[in-house]
């Protein structure tokens, strides 16, 4: 591991710098060369509603996940984060935008960001490493029509691009410091607007929270749990996860 620091630092540096401010035409056989393979499986059109933007929710397995997102569908779209360290939004290859944890704040500014673009969230609100998902976060399901789920495993050599008592800045230049990363990408089909709760039904956004988690669920053969952001960090750090401005 000591051998490959200084190698894996200036693969970091190299696929940064692609990842950038490259096009997707030119950076993606560009990180390919470097060993940053994927597999990318969707659907045919999900597109129904013109006047809102698409929602992308996602399983969190690292920081890099609204960018596989962005990848996959070649659309430039904008990832909300729960919390972000400075660095990490810098070196930020698409457009992230921060959200405070309060509810009604954060539900106007992503309704009014639909009215503009695309969205990709992670409704775990914390990075897992393990094949299981976290319970979702259901604010997600009161603030957009469409809504396309996104199941992502993330593979990587030597070093977890993750952690939970340590400096999340470090989060990216270890993830791209491995020697090699693989990433399975499944944008799943949209969720039918009879289920969601922007469509006027019965349906709660707990129901429907549960139900996207299950979906990705069963693609990866992940185990579901109930288990929050606050219980992992509880666990593992004995904080609640909270990255100080």
């Amino acid at each position: 591991m000591f051998i490959w620091l200084p190698f894996g630092f200036l693969l970091f540096v190299t696929r940064s710098l692609i990842g950038t401010f490259l096009p997707y035409q030119i950076s993606i056989p560009l990180l390919q060369a470097t060993r940053m393979h994927g597999f990318c499986s969707k659907p045919r059109s999900f597109r129904s509603d013109k006047s809102q933007g698409t929602l992308y929710v996602c399983n969190h397995r690292t920081l890099f996940d609204p960018c596989y997102i962005s990848t996959c569908t070649n659309n430039p779209l904008t990832a909300v984060t729960y919390s972000l360290s400075k660095f990490s939004e810098w070196i930020a290859p698409i457009k992230t935008i921060r959200i405070t944890r309060n509810k009604n704040k954060d539900m106007k500014l992503i309704q009014e960001l639909l009215t503009k673009t695309d969205l990709a969230i992670c409704p775990e609100g914390t990075t897992c490493r393990e094949p299981y998902l976290l319970r979702f976060s259901p604010m997600f399901a009161e603030v957009a029509k469409d809504i396309v789920p996104v199941a992502i495993d993330m593979k990587c050599n030597m070093f977890y691009g993750t952690t939970a008592g340590g400096w999340k800045g470090l989060d990216p230049v270890f993830q791209l410091m491995n020697p090699s990363v693989w990433c399975e990408l499944r944008v799943l089909e949209k969720v039918p607007e009879c289920m969601v709760c922007e469509g006027g039904v019965d349906k709660s956004r707990v129901e429907v929270a549960n139900s996207v988690q299950v979906e990705i669920g069963k693609a990866l053969n992940f185990e579901c749990t109930s288990l929050t952001r606050k219980d992992k960090y509880l666990f593992l750090a004995n904080n609640e996860g909270f990255v100080t401005s």
